[in-house]
């Protein structure tokens, strides 16, 4: 039972590290956490689903689709609520966030409903290789690889490329990037792209492999990703892919040695736990301020 919940427990987590990676890049840089990061996962699911009910595409492209959309939708969130209340206080930009948050999810439900909704049957067709003592479907390491391949490719990213450097930059100090000619507003709206298009790849996996979208799948998990970026460390990308991983693992084997109804539970008594023994998280820093 431990190894099959360990490969069960890896594949929700890679669903938690792409969300939270999002929550980690934004509040790196501008020190914003974006309450409406789950919506976008949402919304991502939602477009995926849609591109495969209605053109019959593969996974890979429902969830490249999902991502361009999502894309432009965190580029658009990023100007329209967030842009205009960099200068104002913390508290206003956290308020607009939980404003757009809301606003997403009553949104989907004027469209589609509340109701839960399911791909057809056999729309994939999905094979099971027992290894022993575990099983594993062609799904999970569909969601696996691709989770894989989008957190190496962003930390390709973020080490290799001048958009990458520069967004180390700005999460270092705002204002000297900006007097060093970085395009600051650029970088921030090129975060929030990359970080929504995660996090919609994440939302087609999910919605996939348990078949079932809803408008409200956002906000659970939105609130567990943040718990995983916080569990590796606010602010560092490797931090949030471990975080995701290590919160997935033993939400699964709580859910498999005690019961299914602690899973939610488990997550935030972790984020307690880690608030408490280490609060820079697993790979984050102790920050000290000179006085």
């Amino acid at each position: 039972m431990f190894w099959q919940q360990l490969i069960n427990g890896l594949t929700l987590g890679s669903s938690y590290a792409l969300i939270a990676l999002g929550y980690t890049m934004v509040y790196g840089i501008i020190q914003l956490i974006n309450f409406a990061h789950g919506e976008i996962y949402m919304f991502g699911a939602f477009v995926g689903l849609f591109l495969v009910l209605t053109f019959k595409v593969n996974i890979f492209v429902a969830i490249l689709g999902a991502m361009i959309f999502c894309m432009l939708l965190g580029m658009l969130i990023e100007r329209v609520a967030y842009r205009p209340l960099r200068g104002s206080s913390r508290l206003s930009a956290l308020i607009s966030a939980i404003g757009v948050s809301i606003f997403l999810s009553t949104l989907m439900v004027l469209i589609r409903g509340p109701k839960v909704t399911s791909y057809p049957a056999g729309i994939f067709k999905i094979a099971y290789f027992d290894l022993g003592a575990v099983e594993i479907s062609s799904l999970q390491i569909i969601i696996l690889v691709t989770a894989g391949v989008l957190m190496l490719g962003l930390q390709l990213l973020i080490q290799r490329t001048r958009i990458g450097k520069a967004m180390r930059a700005c999460s270092q100090d705002l204002d000297a990037a900006r007097l060093m000619g970085i395009n600051v507003d650029r970088v921030i709206s090129f975060t929030f792209a990359v970080g929504s298009a995660l996090a919609a790849a994440g939302g087609v996996m999910v919605g996939i492999y348990y078949n079932a979208v809803q408008p409200y799948m956002g906000l659970m998990a939105g609130l567990k990703a943040f718990a995983a970026a916080v569990l590796g460390g606010i602010g560092s990308v490797p931090g949030a892919m471990l975080g995701g991983m290590v919160l997935g693992i033993l939400e699964n084997l709580g859910i498999a040695y005690l019961a299914s109804s602690y899973k939610d539970a488990i997550a935030f008594g972790i984020l307690i736990l880690c608030l408490l023994v280490r609060p820079q998280g697993l790979l984050g820093r102790a920050t000290t301020k000179k006085v």
